[in-house]
């Protein structure tokens, strides 16, 4: 994961492979999704410390200025928080019920004080002074998650399309038919596929 691009939604992924591409989940909880995860999710692991952590703070949608008093037990809290979010959020996205141990933590996450904004002297989203707590951040990332699954749009998530790859996003669109984590990995090599299948129909033929 890299850094954000303030004019354009969503974070800029790097894939083991190499690839760098653009992918915006819809909510700040399926952002820390993209951060690795259990099972075959660890290959994607980034948040190896708390300057990771950081990092993924000042690279989410979360305003910036933040100060994180992160240390290394804050970060496997994060980590512990995005495996027990992984295990709802695919469940809702596949129409199952939760685990209960995952529902649990995401719940005692939430129950925890979140941030605390402010409107700045300059009429600007600010922080409460000092370094805000981790468990700060992940009460917020919790009750995110919280308003994601029980709200509206609990209907629109989804995991993406591709066999092979397992983010999950809110579908966003108007029409609500997204089925690709990005148009310019997943749903360009689902196009490419589609051609080539295409022309060697052609050829065969």
């Amino acid at each position: 994961m890299t850094t954000r691009a303030t004019e354009t939604p969503g974070l800029l992924l790097r894939h083991p492979d190499g690839q760098t591409f653009r992918f915006d989940p819809g909510a700040l909880c399926l952002e820390l999704l993209a951060t690795g995860g259990p099972g075959d999710h660890a290959r994607f692991e980034v948040l190896t410390g708390p300057q990771a952590l950081a990092a993924w703070v000042a690279e989410s949608r979360l305003p910036p200025g933040l100060r994180l008093a992160a240390d290394d037990t804050g970060a496997a809290a994060a980590r512990a928080l995005r495996d027990a979010l992984w295990g709802v959020v695919a469940a809702r996205a596949h129409g199952r019920p939760a685990d209960p141990a995952g529902l649990a933590a995401v719940n005692a996450a939430a129950a925890e004080p979140p941030l605390v904004p402010l409107i700045a002297a300059d009429g600007t989203h600010g922080w409460a002074p000092g370094e805000a707590p981790v468990a700060a951040l992940l009460s917020t990332v919790a009750r995110d998650a919280v308003d994601l699954l029980t709200g509206p749009s609990a209907h629109r998530v989804r995991e993406c399309a591709t066999h092979n790859c397992a983010l999950l996003f809110v579908d966003t669109s108007r029409p609500g038919r997204r089925r690709w984590c990005s148009m310019e990995r997943c749903g360009n090599r689902h196009k490419v596929r589609t051609h080539r299948a295409r022309a060697s129909d052609g050829t065969a033929s």
